[in-house]
């Protein structure tokens, strides 16, 4: 299972973010992938982790990182636009680090790739 979404649940940052949170919650929870979200509004422990664990090189180039930040336990899988572009791809369950269910796109894609 998933097991953090950093999020900011206060109005702080543009409603941009607040929609690509809702896009990410949103398909976490219509495929079943269990995920605790952790708000770094409400909970200076969860700002402080998030900054500290997201890699240098996915760092903006000045400030910090902006939310929503996905890790999978501690290893980190991206921000949203990485997400955005793993769903694109039919790619979200090796974006998070999980074994893709039988039936579902991306399981079916690279049973495809293994029969090449």
């Amino acid at each position: 299972t998933l097991k953090k979404v950093y999020l900011e649940g206060q109005r702080l940052y543009k409603n941009s973010i607040k929609k690509q949170q809702q896009d990410v919650k949103g398909f976490l929870a219509a495929n079943k992938i269990e995920f605790e979200e952790c708000d770094i509004a409400a909970d200076e422990d969860n700002r402080k982790w998030m900054r500290e664990h997201v890699p240098e090189d996915s760092r903006p180039a000045t400030g910090n990182p902006l939310p929503p930040q996905i890790f999978n336990e501690d290893r980190y899988c991206g921000n949203y636009e990485a997400f955005f572009c793993a769903r694109e791809d039919n790619a979200v369950y090796a974006f998070l680090g999980l074994t893709a269910p039988p039936g579902s796109k991306e399981a079916e894609a690279l049973s495809k790739k293994t029969q090449m």
